[in-house]
């Protein structure tokens, strides 16, 4: 065989290698979660990443069921997408933030948007990994994806001793650990800390029949990327939005900020009366000056934190001096 022949076929072999490895890549291009370990009995942000349609075809509708187990479950808005949850009852009471939760959201679908083949797009859920879970296990995310033109099911689980990588359609894997935290009071091991610096969570207190009332916060991002708080939640509020105060003509507007409060790296940002606010409506009881009511503040890429928020004298300004709590992280 002469150099000529040699260079050729070496060249159809690189070429037949090169072809093999895209076909693999576009096979391994299913549906994933971005982070893909989770520790028991904290927050966790679920992140689905979809990165094609099918054959071609683009994406309408993303649907993910929720393993039982997790739970506290809050999409985050999706401009373009209108979300539906769909609820039911789990297989055992989960201890939570505001008490034992028996059912929740079970399954999450995206719909109404459209997303190419060419692109690229995630969906975010915000979670809570129950503490009655096992660490060193593994959770399933089953994940339906339909197109203009057929569908993808990302929902086949392995049996007992079977490598989730044989399946054709694997549903997305959450592995579990331990946390060191929840896993004895004993323990001395140092704690990750949320990168959000939370300073003196207060809301003032409440007229007799009151059912919404503002959440004030200043946050500093400590970290060096932008985050956003989105959300969160108030132990005796139905739900938490972000708001904001205008002035347009003269005339005080408030309306809500779907997109959440941008943090930038080192920059203090305060929620406070008159300006942007958390909105705590449906409330079920009073507030009262000088308790403190527990909740959580949720962030785009830190997840939820944990805060108790101070109650202020009705018409308050400010929180109380020496009132509110710092840096109640998970």
């Amino acid at each position: 065989m002469d150099k000529r022949t040699i260079k050729q076929a070496a060249g159809l072999t690189a070429a037949i290698v090169i072809s093999l490895c895209a076909a693999a890549s576009l096979a391994r291009a299913h549906a994933v979660l971005e982070q893909r370990e989770a520790k028991v009995g904290a927050g966790y942000k679920a992140v689905v990443k979809i990165g094609h349609g099918c054959d071609g075809s683009p994406t309408t509708t993303v649907r993910v069921d929720i393993p039982e187990g997790v739970i506290g479950v809050k999409p985050m808005p999706k401009p373009g997408w209108t979300i539906t949850m769909q609820r039911g009852a789990y297989k055992q009471a989960y201890k939570h933030y505001h008490g034992d939760l028996s059912e929740g959201v079970r399954q999450v679908t995206w719909t109404g948007g459209r997303l190419p083949d060419d692109f690229y797009d995630e969906f975010v859920v915000s979670t809570y990994i129950a503490g009655e879970l096992t660490p060193e296990t593994t959770l399933f995310f089953p994940v339906t994806q339909t197109c203009e033109k057929g569908e993808l099911a990302w929902t086949e689980i392995p049996a007992a001793g079977q490598d989730a990588h044989d399946l054709k359609s694997p549903a997305a894997t959450l592995k579990l650990i331990a946390n060191v935290k929840t896993a004895g009071a004993g323990s001395k091991a140092a704690q990750p800390s949320s990168p959000i610096q939370v300073e003196q969570p207060w809301s003032r207190a409440t007229p007799a029949g009151t059912t919404v009332a503002g959440g004030y916060v200043k946050l500093t991002n400590t970290g060096k990327a932008p985050d956003r708080l989105i959300g969160g939640t108030f132990a005796r509020a139905k739900s938490v939005e972000v708001h904001i105060m205008t002035s347009e003509m003269g005339v005080m507007k408030m309306r809500q900020v779907p997109e959440g409060v941008e943090l930038p790296p080192g920059v203090p940002v305060e929620l406070k009366p008159g300006g942007l606010h958390l909105m705590l409506l449906g409330l079920s009881e009073g507030l009262k000056a000088g308790e403190t009511v527990k909740g959580t503040l949720t962030f785009e890429k830190a997840g939820p934190v944990d805060v108790e928020f101070t109650i202020a004298p009705l018409g308050a300004e400010a929180p109380s001096a020496g009132g509110g709590h710092e840096g109640h992280q998970h």
